[in-house]
């Protein structure tokens, strides 16, 4: 039996383990993709740890991974329209294809969608398993293996700026996580007028710059964050408010932040509910509020690979490293540090 090497979590408890496991058979309606690259997530993160979400949600023992890419080299009997030596991704939320809004062209809020490397193997490994109906096929030529395992997280952000209309106003964005950096790249692209953001770590905060933001506030420095956005912003708040940590605090000022008739953008996972003044915050401030989660099935990822096939946002200043396989501890514990944006895995692959 062929085996290959697996970054799993074996049990339920804290850690992960590169293991030695059989390479996947495809069944019919799937195809055997060899790993090139995948990168790590803060959900990977959260698995390692075995936090209170990851222990209820995850059943080991399991491969981790769901932003990825590889080549195609084996397919099962049902698939159509893929073929062995296609460079591909995978949107990693693997939908029933037969509920009300997997039918009605809204898979994105399947309420029975498993998710790779979470519900199901990922792609932290030499080889993976996955449904044809969620492979996407890229241009090689186009996009190098660093970039192309990027698609997927790349498309949260892309999903939450088209729900706006971004040219020439002031955006802000808290939270300079690689979701957040994605959201000032592409609003820097879509032509905002001024674009404000805010975070408390170093490394993040330049990335921010670095990436179009016209300034950033560390939060842990400022005692009132909304006044200091007003202050960049010719003393009025904010056309449009992406929230993109989930911090309790971020979304509280979110709603301090944004003027009167102005939009906020809810992303970020709070880790316990947020209390909200309803008639203080939103109903007295005539605001426009959006929740966002995920991608659009497919739509999205069309615009994506507009996006970067086309040089409009260039993501190579938020790969931090690209280690092999073997080096997932020293992954894990780099992006833990906050001193990394994306790191990229490298199965199979070449690393600098």
């Amino acid at each position: 039996m062929e085996t290959m090497r697996a970054i799993r979590k074996r049990e339920s408890a804290p850690g992960l383990t590169l293991d030695e496991v059989p390479v996947p058979t495809p069944g019919p309606d799937e195809v055997l993709v060899r790993i090139e690259a995948a990168s790590i997530c803060g959900t990977d993160l959260h698995i390692g740890r075995w936090d209170q979400w990851s222990s209820e949600r995850v059943k080991p023992p399991l491969t981790l991974g769901h932003e990825l890419c590889g080549t195609i080299v084996a397919a099962g009997g049902a698939v159509r329209d893929l073929d062995e030596g296609d460079f591909v991704s995978a949107e990693s939320h693997v939908t029933c294809g037969v509920c009300f809004h997997c039918r009605t062209g809204k898979a994105h809020m399947c309420e029975q969608t498993q998710i790779l490397g979470v519900d199901r193997d990922g792609g932290f490994a030499d080889y993976a398993a996955i449904p044809a109906s969620v492979v996407w096929r890229n241009d090689r030529a186009k996009l190098p293996p660093e970039i192309a395992c990027l698609q997927e997280p790349f498309g949260n952000a892309v999903f939450a700026t088209s729900t706006q209309n971004l040219a020439g106003r002031a955006v802000a964005v808290l939270g300079c996580g690689p979701v957040g950096l994605f959201t000032i790249a592409i609003a820097k692209a879509f032509g905002a007028g001024r674009l404000l953001a805010s975070d408390h770590v170093p490394f993040r905060m330049e990335l921010a710059r670095t990436l179009g933001a016209d300034a950033v506030v560390d939060v842990d420095e400022v005692d009132d964050v909304p006044g200091w956005f007003a202050r960049q912003n010719d003393g009025i708040g904010v056309g449009v408010v992406f929230e993109m940590s989930g911090a309790l605090r971020a979304i509280e000022d979110a709603f301090g932040i944004v003027r009167h008739g102005g939009n906020v953008v809810l992303f970020g996972i709070p880790a316990r509910p947020a209390t909200i003044d309803i008639a203080e915050s939103l109903i007295f401030k005539n605001l426009t509020v959006t929740a966002v989660n995920g991608r659009e099935i497919w739509e999205t990822w069309y615009t994506t690979r507009w996006l970067l096939e086309h040089g409009v946002v260039d993501l190579r200043p938020l790969i931090t490293a690209e280690l092999p396989l073997e080096r997932y501890e020293e992954a894990f514990a780099l992006l833990e540090s906050g001193e990394a944006c994306k790191i990229v895995l490298r199965p199979n692959g070449a690393t600098p």
